[in-house]
């Protein structure tokens, strides 16, 4: 089993956690029980945190950084669409589940969604209800509403 080292970052009334493995970024998020096994170790997660620094203060709108994941084939097919949406923009789960040509799988593009270790990084919040609402987001709605309110 790989080393797991993390550190957090302080966002909106919320602590981050950021946890990486030697290969690269495997979570960030705000439950401290998904980083159990992890190891507090700064100095390693120090390049993580200066991106995440660097688009919470709007300095950048595409992430760079290495991960190291463990997915589903259906979570990795949408969180790389993920990964299209433009700094920004939003897009339904609907429109989603069509990009991955999985139009009927809505439900599942959601619980994939749902599922995503890198908030932020993976941009799950600019993903938004056909009724153009905010849905849920493991950050809480807050959260997503501010992240969408920063790329504005």
């Amino acid at each position: 089993m790989a080393d797991f080292y993390y550190d957090t970052i302080h966002f909106l009334e919320n602590d981050l956690y950021i946890a990486a493995t030697d290969t690269g970024l495997a979570y960030v998020g705000t439950q401290e029980e998904k980083i159990h096994s992890a190891t507090f170790a700064p100095e390693k997660i120090t390049i993580y945190k200066d991106e995440i620094r660097a688009y919470l203060n709007r300095e950048l709108t595409e992430f760079t950084l290495p991960t190291d994941l463990s997915t589903t084939p259906l979570q990795l097919e949408v969180f790389n669409a993920l990964k299209t949406i433009p700094y920004g923009e939003t897009r339904t789960y609907t429109e989603i589940a069509e990009q991955i040509n999985r139009p009927l799988a809505v439900r599942a593009v959601g619980t994939a969604i749902g599922k995503n270790p890198l908030l932020l990084v993976i941009p799950c919040h600019r993903v938004i209800g056909k009724n153009g609402k905010l849905t849920g987001y493991s950050g809480g709605i807050a959260m997503k509403q501010s992240l969408l309110s920063l790329e504005k």
